[in-house]
C-alpha cells in the first residue's frame, strides 16, 4: 500500500433511456464539471485522466475530456464491460497511490442502444465464449437475452440448492425501486409491488423483465487525489479509499459447471476478502452498500459473497429487512442498476458518487443515518469484479 488516497469531488448526470440523452461528450462534460465544482478545483489542477466506456469509437475518452479543457494531460481509455467505471476509478487511485500524480479524474460514460446487450463483432472470438460454454452445458439455451439466461440460471441454481423463493428475488426489485423514488437522477420513479414484478414477462429461472436493469445513457466522474492535495484544495470532506481490489475469473468460474460461479460469485468473494484484509474492516463495519444488481439474482447471491450472511441465508436477510433502511445495511440506496439505470461505463463512477454523498451526509432524502463506511461492488462479465471500501 502506498500513500492515502481520497475522493474530493463527484459528478453524475441524470440517467436516461436510449435516444433521450445528450451525446456522450456532452454527458461527460456535465459530469466532469459537477465533479470539479464539487471538489472546488479548476480542471488545470487535474494531472491525468482515466476514462471508461464500452460502446464507442477509439479515443472517445479524449473527445469527452476535451470539453473540460485542452491541457495536454495523459488520457487513458479503458473498457472492462460493466465494471469499466470502477476500473477507471482503480487506475486513478493507483496513479495517486504510487506517487505518479497528485490529482486524477476518473470519468465514465455510455450512450447505449435500445434492447438487450449483444456482440458487436461476429468475425472474431467472442470474449464470453467460456462463460457461454458453461451455460450451454448447464441449461438449455432459450430466446431470452443471453445475460438474463446467465443470471437467471444462477438464480435457479440458488433455488435448487437452498429453496429460495421467487418472491425473494422480486422483493429486491421492489426494494430498489422504492429507494429510487428519492433519487432525482434515477431513470425510474414509480413504485413496484411483488405481484407486478412476478407477473411481468418471464425470462429465465426466477427472472422476469422487471428484475433486469434497463439499457441506459449517462455519465459519472470522480476527482481522486492524495491526502496532501485534499488538505490544500478540497472544498468537501475527503472520502478515503481504504481498500480496493479487482479480481478476474478463476478456474472455479468454468471448471465446476456452476452458474452461480460463472456469473462472478467467486470473483466477488475473493475481492471482498482482499478489501477486508487491506482495511482491517469486515462486513459488520459497513453501513451502506452500492451493489451491482444488474439482475435481482446477482444482488441476492452477492449478499453471500460479501459475507453479509452464510450461503443460503440471503432470503432470510431480505425477509428480515436487513438490506434496507432500519436494517443492518442499506443496499443500493440510489435505486441500484435496476432502478437508477446501468450505463455500462458510468455505473462504477455513479456508485462512487453515491458512496461519497452518503458518507458526507449529502444524500438528501435517501441519506443513511450515521453512515461512516461504504462498500461498492461493481461486476463485469468476461470478467472482472472491483470492490472499493470507503470511509470518512
Amino acid at each position: 500500500m502506498g500513500r492515502k488516497v481520497c475522493v474530493i469531488g463527484n459528478g453524475m448526470t441524470q440517467f436516461a433511456k436510449p435516444g433521450s440523452s445528450p451525446d456522450y461528450h456532452m454527458m461527460a462534460k456535465a459530469a466532469g464539471q459537477q465533479a470539479l465544482e464539487d471538489a472546488g478545483i479548476p480542471y488545470e489542477l487535474v494531472e491525468q485522466a482515466v476514462v471508461g466506456y464500452v460502446y464507442g469509437e477509439s479515443t472517445s475518452g479524449e473527445r469527452a475530456m476535451y470539453e473540460l479543457g485542452l491541457t495536454g494531460i495523459p488520457i487513458y481509455n479503458v473498457n472492462n464491460n460493466c465494471s469499466t467505471g470502477s476500473t477507471a476509478l482503480m487506475l486513478a487511485k493507483q496513479l495517486v497511490e504510487g506517487g505518479i500524480a497528485e490529482c486524477v479524474m476518473a470519468m465514465g460514460f455510455e450512450k447505449m442502444e435500445k434492447g438487450a446487450l449483444g456482440a458487436k463483432y461476429t468475425d472474431r472470438q467472442n470474449p464470453m465464449d467460456k462463460h457461454m460454454g458453461v451455460m450451454f452445458k448447464a441449461q438449455k439455451f432459450t430466446n431470452a437475452p443471453p445475460t438474463a439466461q446467465l443470471f437467471g440460471g444462477a438464480g435457479r441454481e440458488h433455488q435448487e440448492k437452498y429453496g429460495t423463493s421467487n418472491e425473494a428475488f422480486a422483493r429486491i426489485a421492489v426494494k430498489n425501486r422504492q429507494h429510487a423514488l428519492n433519487n432525482p437522477r434515477s431513470i425510474f420513479h414509480d413504485p413496484l409491488t411483488v405481484e407486478e414484478v412476478l407477473e411481468s414477462p418471464h425470462y429465465y429461472g426466477p427472472i422476469t423483465r422487471l428484475q433486469c436493469c434497463p439499457p441506459t445513457c449517462g455519465a459519472g466522474a470522480a476527482i481522486v487525489c492524495s491526502e496532501e492535495f485534499a488538505k490544500k484544495h478540497a472544498k468537501n470532506t475527503p472520502v478515503y479509499i481504504v481498500g480496493q481490489s479487482m479480481v478476474t475469473d478463476m478456474p472455479s468460474s468454468f471448471d465446476e459447471g456452476s452458474m452461480i460461479k460463472v456469473v462472478g460469485y467467486d470473483m466477488s468473494k475473493e475481492a471482498a476478502r482482499q478489501v477486508y484484509e487491506q482495511s482491517g474492516l469486515g462486513p459488520k463495519d459497513v453501513d451502506v452498500i452500492e451493489l451491482h444488481d444488474c439482475f435481482t439474482a446477482n444482488e441476492l447471491i452477492t449478499y453471500e459473497a460479501l459475507g453479509m450472511c452464510e450461503p443460503g441465508g440471503a432470503e432470510q436477510l431480505i425477509n428480515e429487512g436487513n438490506v434496507t433502511y432500519g436494517g443492518k445495511w442499506v443496499v443500493n440506496p440510489s435505486g441500484g442498476l435496476l432502478s437508477k439505470g446501468h450505463p455500462l461505463g458510468a455505473t462504477g463512477l455513479a456508485q462512487c458518487a453515491e458512496m461519497c454523498w452518503q458518507l458526507r451526509g449529502q444524500a438528501d432524502k435517501r441519506q443513511v443515518e450515521g453512515a461512516k463506511v461504504g462498500l461498492q461492488h461493481n461486476l463485469g462479465l468476461g470478467g472482472a469484479c472491483v470492490i472499493t471500501l470507503y470511509s470518512v
